[in-house]
Parts: C-alpha cells; structure tokens; sequence
C-alpha cells in the first residue's frame, strides 16, 4: 500500500533474540527490557544511598516511596503492612519501568505486553499472598477458605468452590491478562497511527489527513505514559488488597 512495504503483523510482538537463537539463554528485547526494569531500580537506589544531599536519584527514590506507603500499603493493609512496602514497591517499579519502554525511541515495546512478564508476577503474587495467609492462619486459612464460616452448611460447598476458584485462579489470572491486555492495546494503537503517519507521507491528497494522525499519535503517546504508570499501581494495590485479605480474612 502507498508504495510501501509492511512487516508481518506477528512482528508487532515477537522479536529475534540478539544471541543464543534457540537456546535457554538467548536475550531478545523483551527480555533485555526486562532486565533494564530490574536494573534502573536497583540503580537509583543506590545511586540515592551515596547521596549526602537529597538530590535527583534521592528525591526520586523518597517520592517512589513515599507514594508507595500513603497511596498503597496504608489505604489498602494499614500501618502493620509496612513490612511489605519493600515488596510492592519493588513490583511497582517494575512494572513501571517494563511499561514505559513503549514511549522510549528505538525500543518502543512494553515488555508486559508479552503474557511472561505479567504471568510470572502473578504467580509471585500468588505464592506471596498464600503464604502470608499460611503463616499467620496456619490450616484455617485453608479451611476457611473451602468451608467458609458464617455460610449456611448447605451453602458451603458452592460458596468454597467458588472462594477457592477466587482466590488461587481468578486473582492470578485477572492481575496477569489486565497488565497484559492493557499494554498490548496500548502498543498496537501506537503502532497503528505511527504506521498511518508514515503511509500518509506522499504526494496526494490524502496527505491533508497527516497533522490530524500526527497529533492523535502525540495524544495516545500522553495517554500510554499515564496508562503506564495507572497499571503499576494497580497491579501494586491489587497485591496489597492480596495481602491485606491473608492478614485479615475475616474482614
């Protein structure tokens, strides 16, 4: 079309690995992008440790923090969650930064839209949020939770398979397939009208259209930078929410 010639659509999301083709350790973007969502983290806060004066790293790491604590662990588990503010901000940030390499030039691609990156934090979400419920509860966490308490007997078994299928499957699932699905619909649109930027460049009239695409794709690039930012914190304050139903079951 226009002349010009268009890679395949699965191009949009898979990527050669840059070494190691078929092999365990091979690294292709998603994988180096995760990596770097690991490593930008970890090097501001150090780079924050070693600053006497509270200055650029240091006053993004207070700020990541602070907003961690206030808008997340206290809202959602209270004043003893803050043993688990390292873990969700930890999660926070990395989704954060595994989101926002959609907007970056040259990579351009959230690494949470491949279901890996989403379904390996769920999982840990999963292991994390059982095992509090596990420690603090012991059997009765379980119990509760196949025989929930407070249920008409003859209610229980529906009401337990539905709390089992709840708590081990659904949440899972729904905190991996809403990170997932979100960014993946945000690159496909940014793709979509930076592809129809590139086809209405031509001597025709249809090139009267151009600004028009040029600035919806300035608009929905805004968007995903906020849409990046909205799906960390949920997924943070959906773990949080987790936690705090293990701490507190009965509430």
């Amino acid at each position: 079309m226009f002349g010009l010639e268009y890679p395949p659509i699965e191009n949009l999301v898979e990527w050669p690995n840059y070494f190691g083709d078929d092999t365990f350790y091979g690294l292709n973007k998603i994988g180096f992008i995760s990596l770097l969502a690991m490593l930008i983290p970890a090097a501001l806060f150090y780079l924050a440790k070693k600053e006497l004066v509270p200055r650029g790293a240091q006053n993004i790491v207070e700020l990541s923090v602070e907003f961690i604590e206030r808008q997340v662990v206290l809202p959602a588990i209270g004043p003893d969650g803050l043993r688990y503010l390292p873990f969700l901000l930890s999660i926070f940030l990395f989704v954060f930064f595994g989101n926002i390499f959609e907007v970056i030039p040259t990579f351009q691609m959230p690494a949470n839209a491949r279901m890996a990156n989403p379904a390996i934090l769920a999982l840990i979400v999963l292991c994390t949020f059982v095992f509090i419920g596990f420690k603090y509860h012991g059997l009765s966490y379980f119990t509760d939770i196949i025989w929930p308490p407070g249920v008409p007997v003859a209610l229980r078994p529906l009401v337990g398979l539905i709390e089992l299928l709840s708590v081990f499957i659904l949440r899972p699932f729904g905190l991996a397939v809403r990170l997932f699905a979100n960014m993946l619909a945000g690159h496909i649109l940014l793709v979509t009208f930076g592809v129809l930027c590139i086809a209405l460049w031509q001597r025709s009239a249809l090139v009267a259209i151009l600004p028009f695409s040029f600035i919806m794709l300035v608009i929905l690039t805004g968007f995903e930078m906020f849409v990046s930012f909205l799906q960390a914190f949920v997924f943070a304050l959906l773990t949080a929410v987790y936690i705090d139903t293990s701490l507190h079951p009965a509430h």
